[in-house]
């Protein structure tokens, strides 16, 4: 059985980082980030870090607005962004990868507590005795095809290159980058699954629970710390752009 303590923590975590999305959305209604990609990225990062995207939004992400770039570019001056510190950029470019699994996890989870055939058809009962291992995969697919996209978006303008290089490109910065952070996701999902709930409380949580939403948020986190090494070793390599 779930706890009243955890299940009180779970609904905060989550209200948390919803109140943070809604609060960058709101401020980037008012002023955009330059790139438009980063309005995207920015909410969808405060789903899981909550308080914590939402300073550094504050801190970093406000000095790639449209608003920064017209005072640098009315003072002839470099974008105020250029000016962060490199570890700096390779975390916004982690974000990236995790704003794609975060919103390909969400679609994945949600789609396969829907529609249960939905797990069946990626191995739940033929490969997987767990329906989660087989969830697993559909979140790979639509994290990988939501993370490409937004490495597209952001390669393909700054490097100015066709639809298809653009492409390539994208591929090749985040497959790694995604593969990695995945890894650290499934990871805490396995031990929040089969040692914290299951065995430690006897319980299994469904999808539709704070708990599993609050296990998630601390999931991504892991996942951002096993992509952000990778990313460092990408954008060095001039493999991933420095944001």
């Amino acid at each position: 059985m779930i706890p009243t303590w955890l299940h009180l923590v779970s609904i905060v975590a989550v209200a948390a980082g919803l109140l943070c999305a809604v609060l960058i959305a709101a401020d980037e209604w008012r002023d955009p980030q330059h790139m438009w990609i980063m309005n995207v990225v920015w909410p969808a990062s405060a789903l899981y870090a909550g308080p914590l995207a939402l300073w550094g939004y504050r801190r970093w992400g406000k000095l790639a607005s449209h608003r920064a770039m017209q005072e640098a570019e009315r003072r002839n001056e470099p974008m105020p962004s250029m000016a962060s510190p490199f570890a700096v950029k390779v975390g916004k470019g982690a974000t990236h990868c995790g704003s794609g699994c975060a919103l390909g996890d969400l679609c994945a989870e949600w789609i396969a507590f829907a529609i249960p055939t939905v797990a069946v058809w990626f191995g739940w009962h033929s490969l997987f005795a767990e329906k989660m291992f087989a969830v697993w995969i559909l979140d790979y697919i639509l994290a990988f095809g939501f993370g490409i996209a937004f490495q597209y978006f952001t390669i393909k303008p700054m490097r100015g290159l066709s639809p298809a290089e653009g492409l390539w490109q994208a591929v090749k910065a985040d497959t790694l980058s995604l593969t990695a952070w995945q890894i650290g996701m499934y990871g805490f999902m396995a031990i929040a699954h089969f040692w914290i709930f299951a065995g430690l409380f006897g319980a299994e949580v469904e999808v539709a629970s704070f708990e599993f939403w609050f296990a998630m948020q601390i999931a991504m986190l892991c996942g951002f710390m096993t992509a952000y090494p990778v990313n460092w070793w990408l954008v060095k390599r001039g493999i991933k752009e420095a944001m």
